[in-house]
Formats: C-alpha cells, structure tokens, sequence
C-alpha cells in the first residue's frame, strides 16, 4: 500500500472511531481544540492528516497514533538464523539484514581442533567481546588474551587472527563493519608468555 493509500483511508477511519465512540464533531472538537470545519474536512478527505491534527485526536479517543493511521503490524524482530561452521569457529548472525554492520555470535567449541596462527587481513573494522573463555588474539605485533568480560576493535586490514588460548570452549560477540565503523572500547594488549 502506498503512502497516499495509506493517507487517503486516514479520514473514513477517524470518522468511525469517533462514530464508534459516539463523540460528535462539536464534542471532539472541544477535546482537541481543533475546528468543527477541519475535522469535518479531515473526515471527509478533503484535508490531507498532519500530525499537529492526529496527535490531540489520539489523546481525545485515547488510541495509540498507528491506530488512526492504520500502521502494518511490526514484523517479528528475533533473528532466527542457522549457525553455519567456518574453519572450526560456530557463526550465529544476529542480524537479518545484510547492510554495513553485521553482528555475530561465535563460539569455538572445546572440542575443535586448535589451529595454529595465521594471521589474515581484509577490508573492515571487526569489535570482539569476549562472553566466556579465554581467547588469544594476535594482532599485528600484539600477542594478547582475552577473557569474559573483556572488548577489542580493530582494523581488520592489519594482519590478525584468535583462537582458544586453552582447552574450554570461547564464546564472543563480534561487530564487523564493512566500512570501519568503530566502537571505542579497547583492550589492553598484552605480550604473550612463552
């Protein structure tokens, strides 16, 4: 339905609710402050709604504004995607739209082969929060541990790459940004004991 779809019914569905709530338009123009004439235009379709005019009629009948304007029903918001494995790392996207942000859960499950380090680079800026484990990253000159609790951003064109640090499963949230969008919480890094 197009906006003007949508604008063209607002007036017959005031006139109902009003009728259905046996107000007249001399009684709810006394509510609202707003003329007889112009709710009467309003009703008939020949005053386009604006807000200034819906908000005090919602008050008066005591409706949510999506009412008056016959809103399409919010669809479900939960992501219900299916994990996917990728080189020993459970991805689970929390987000349905494939945009310039993308949200994942990811979990390195205990009992996944431990990889020995190759750090990449790509295009993007990647935040990692740590919820549980303990998750050794290496970036760029950096060798450091993460462990629940903890955050890190970074450019993904520097060399980097995580794994487990030990053998209990790790699981993080990671926010990767095609274009580098940054979160500004950082993590100390710290050099790794040999």
């Amino acid at each position: 339905m197009s906006d003007d779809d949508v604008l063209t019914e607002v007036g017959p569905r005031l006139r109902r609710l009003r009728r259905q709530r046996g107000v007249t338009l001399a009684g709810l123009a006394e509510l609202t402050g707003i003329s007889v004439s112009t709710l009467s235009r309003l009703e008939s379709g020949g005053r386009r709604p604006s807000l200034e005019l819906l908000l005090p009629i919602a008050r008066a009948h005591r409706v949510p504004l999506d009412e008056l304007v016959g809103a399409p029903p919010v669809d479900d918001p939960r992501v219900r995607l299916e994990p996917f494995e990728r080189g020993g790392v459970v991805f689970q996207a929390l987000t349905l739209q494939t945009g310039p942000l993308q949200a994942y859960r990811m979990t390195i499950p205990a009992d996944s082969p431990r990889s020995e380090p190759d750090p990449r680079t790509h295009e993007g800026y990647e935040w990692l929060y740590v919820l549980s484990g303990r998750l050794r990253v290496i970036l760029a000159e950096h060798d450091f541990v993460m462990r629940a609790g903890e955050a890190a951003e970074f450019d993904t064109r520097l060399p980097h790459w995580f794994g487990r640090a030990d053998d209990r499963a790790v699981e993080m949230l990671s926010l990767f940004g095609k274009q580098g969008e940054k979160m500004h919480v950082r993590a100390s890094p710290r050099r790794r004991s040999a």
